[in-house]
């Protein structure tokens, strides 16, 4: 049994759970190693305090779970079975008759899979195996930072990309298609949430949808993309000036710049979390563009491209060694235009790496 999925076996036992179902294909991935996106059929992981593990999916997909390197049981079942009779059996060959608790994924799991758990159990209750999941994948390993690196590395190159696309005239759409153009070219299947690339005005918005606004003299550009790479997401964000810049536009990039670059300064051991927002937050407000600043300071970043731990002001938690978690203040004018700078950030022993290398100083595309 690989150390992720012991650990969580010994706190199953610790805490008197008869066994847990994991469904999440994040969480499946994280214990297992074993990516897989089933759609409507159902995929599980069965873990036990004293009994070997078993693993549920559909069944043209056993042989990735193999090959992915899973060595216990798998049961696959095809669109015609019902893989709930084939658990049940599976759950009496390893003793289960009567489930008091299970643990499962509350915030995710549907009520009609809860169900089919309470069907075969009447008597069950549920407790939460989130708050243990996310403890357990807060810390990350030499081997996730390894990928992690590379996938930052990657997404300083698909920014790099989109700069060297601009040119007057050019359409939103163009520039993102020739950025994943080039990151497929480098063997990326997929990104990790769906890229912008925001002209203009149109930088204004937080999460604005890119189109055919063509790239006129003048314009801020704004530039959020990420990709996955063996399971593992990164996530930048990155704006230029197109030709020239007017005075107002240089005075917000220089704000969200040095909120950026003050946040980065106290991500160290023993920061309370929610001071890196306060931080920001601060500079932003005090500069006067407090209400233009809506979101948090971050997100953390990993399997999935938001994850724990939460990067919001009230977050007592400190950092500790091994998070990872992006900083990306910002400034949104509507009608005007904005500033994002982001970069995916891990806490060290004695401060902070920046795993997004791209530079951040104020660029003119000439």
């Amino acid at each position: 049994m690989n150390h992720r999925l012991e650990n969580f076996s010994n706190w199953l036992g610790d805490t008197g759970q008869t066994f847990a179902f994991v469904h999440s294909s994040s969480n499946v991935f994280y214990l297992s190693n074993f990516e897989c996106e089933p759609h409507e059929r159902l995929l599980g992981l069965f873990i036990f305090p004293n009994a070997e593990p078993f693993l549920v999916c559909p069944g043209m997909e056993v042989s990735q779970a193999r090959d992915a390197g899973w060595e216990h049981e798998i049961i696959g079942h095809g669109d015609a079975d019902d893989p709930w009779e084939l658990i049940h059996d599976a759950l009496k060959k390893r003793g289960v008759t009567e489930a008091n608790q299970v643990a499962i994924e509350k915030e995710t799991l549907s009520y009609g899979r809860a169900e089919q758990v309470m069907k075969r159990y009447p008597s069950v209750s549920f407790t939460s195996a989130e708050e243990k999941l996310h403890e357990l994948r807060l810390i990350k390993d030499e081997p996730e930072l390894e990928i992690l690196r590379r996938a930052a590395a990657l997404a300083d190159f698909g920014v790099e990309t989109g700069v060297k696309a601009l040119q007057e005239g050019c359409t939103e759409m163009e520039v993102l298609a020739t950025i994943e153009y080039e990151l497929k070219k480098k063997g990326i299947r997929e990104m990790s949430f769906s890229t912008m690339v925001l002209f203009g005005e149109k930088a204004g918005q937080p999460h604005g949808n890119p189109g055919d606004r063509k790239l006129k003299r003048g314009d801020l550009v704004l530039f959020d993309l990420g990709v996955v790479l063996d399971g593992y997401c990164s996530d930048i964000t990155r704006t230029v000036a197109y030709k020239e810049v007017n005075e107002k536009q240089k005075e917000i990039y220089d704000v969200v710049l040095n909120a950026q670059l003050e946040t980065l300064t106290i991500s160290q051991p023993g920061t309370r979390l929610g001071d890196l927002d306060k931080t920001a937050r601060q500079i932003i407000a005090d500069a006067g563009y407090g209400d233009q600043f809506p979101h948090r300071i971050g997100h953390g970043i990993g399997i999935e491209v938001h994850e724990y731990p939460s990067m919001s002001e009230n977050n007592d938690s400190l950092l500790v060694e091994g998070m990872t978690y992006t900083i990306e203040p910002g400034i949104y004018v509507p009608e005007v235009g904005g500033v994002r700078i982001e970069d995916d950030v891990l806490v060290t022993k004695t401060g902070y790496e920046t795993l997004t290398k791209y530079p951040k100083e104020l660029q003119i595309i000439k």
